[in-house]
This record gives C-alpha cells, structure tokens and sequence, in this order.
C-alpha cells in the first residue's frame, strides 16, 4: 500500500523570516561578507521591498548573488556551522499554523518532507529540528578538498521542486494524490499541482492568481492567511484581490 506524505515548503511556509536573509546577516558577523555589501547593494532593495514599493524577489536575489559568491573557495564546514546557528537561534520563528500540521501529518504517520530553495546546509537542519523524514534543498557543490567550488542546483524553482517531489514519491512509495503540499510562491506552483491537497499559506498574489485561472486546481486548493494570533481559511472561489 502507497504512503501519504507532506511536502513542505519552509521560508514563508513553514519559517516567518526568509532563512536566507538571516544566513546573510550571521555571515556579516563572522566577516565572511563585507558590511559594505549589505549597505550598498541589499539594503536598498529591502528597504523597497520594507516600504511595499519593491519586490521581494529582487531583495532575495541581491542576497543570493552575493551569498553564491561569497562561499566559493571557502570551507563547507564553516557554512554548515554558521547554518547550524541560525536554526538554533531562529527556526522556532515558525507559522502556528504550520507547527500545527507538520505535529498533525506525523501523528497520522505521514511521510514529511522539505523541499526549500534555501541552501541544503539550512534545510537539513529544519529537518532535523522538526523531525522530519527527507528534505531536498539548493545545492552548493562541495569538491573533493572540502570547499565550494561555485556550481549549483537550485531547488528554488517550480520545475525543481517538481522534479523532486516526484522522486520523493518513487523513492518512499508515495501515494500524490492523497497527499498533502504547502507553499507561499509561485516557485511551489508545481508542486502544489502534483498533490491531491495543496494548501497556500500566505501566499503572493501571483500565486493566487495562477490558482484562480487554473479551473481545476483551485476547486481542490486551500488558502491559509496566518496574522497576529489569528489563522483564516479563505474561499478561493470568492476571494477578490485588490
């Protein structure tokens, strides 16, 4: 008999602050990157992005360009401790909501799984800490010597995130449509479309409205908004953006 698994999304879903971005600070402060990064090339995006007048995705890539470029020749040991710091100081930073369901999903002995576009160093320390049972993230290779060598699979993007929870369903004898997925952005769009129970959590409005003019899908979504110590559970097929 095939499973029932949980397929996770973690920064906006799971965890309230992009991990990212937390990663990019402790950085700073172990003077692995320069304060005048910060300054001069992410701190006005994020700034524009604070104020609602710029996009978030553009903030995150400014963080993940110069991040990419920061590890190369150094030590995955000193990112994998560095990660490590971050999760023991910020991964209780968690949704309610999402808490909630990863505790109900393993008490009905699901199969729970990450799959993040934060670095892997990152997501398998969420793992750990929730006691899930499998995880993919984006990958900075590691060469024989121990150092980043620059390459890369990602595992931001919607056609990743696909390609893994389809090998996470051969791999574990996953039943998808029984299955659950929760995702904030449209890089989980895929994802959310290969299960049978795919659930927003606060999500973009691009998102939103993928679900909306997808007339099949979105008779199957939920849409949860998470605010202060409040959990809504939106109708999709009267929700009106504005």
């Amino acid at each position: 008999m095939k499973r029932i698994a949980a397929f996770f999304d973690i920064d906006g879903t799971i965890s309230r602050e992009g991990l990212i971005s937390e990663m990019f600070k402790k950085m700073i402060k172990y003077e692995l990157i320069d304060n005048s990064k910060w300054y001069n090339e992410v701190e006005p995006a994020f700034t524009r992005w604070d104020k609602r007048v710029g996009d978030y995705d553009i903030y995150l890539q400014k963080m993940v360009d110069i991040y990419t470029e920061t590890i190369k020749n150094t030590s995955a040991f000193h990112i994998a401790y560095i990660a490590k710091k971050v999760i023991e100081q910020k991964g209780e930073r968690v949704y309610t909501y999402s808490r909630e369901r990863i505790r109900w999903h393993k008490k009905q002995g699901h199969v729970v799984i990450a799959i993040s576009g934060s670095p892997i160093e990152l997501v398998s320390e969420v793992s750990r800490m929730y006691g899930m049972d499998d995880y993919r993230g984006t990958v900075y290779q590691v060469g024989s010597n121990g150092i980043y060598n620059g390459e890369i699979i990602p595992m931001w993007d919607s056609q990743s995130k696909r390609k893994a929870v389809l090998e996470m369903a051969e791999k574990h004898g996953i039943d998808l449509s029984q299955s659950y997925a929760y995702g904030d952005t449209n890089g989980d769009y895929s994802m959310l479309q290969l299960v049978g129970n795919p659930i927003a959590v606060n999500p973009t409005r691009e998102l939103l409205s993928h679900i909306q003019n997808d007339s099949q899908l979105k008779e199957k979504f939920t849409v949860i908004v998470e605010r202060k110590d409040v959990t809504y559970r939106l109708n999709i097929n009267t929700l009106d953006l504005l």
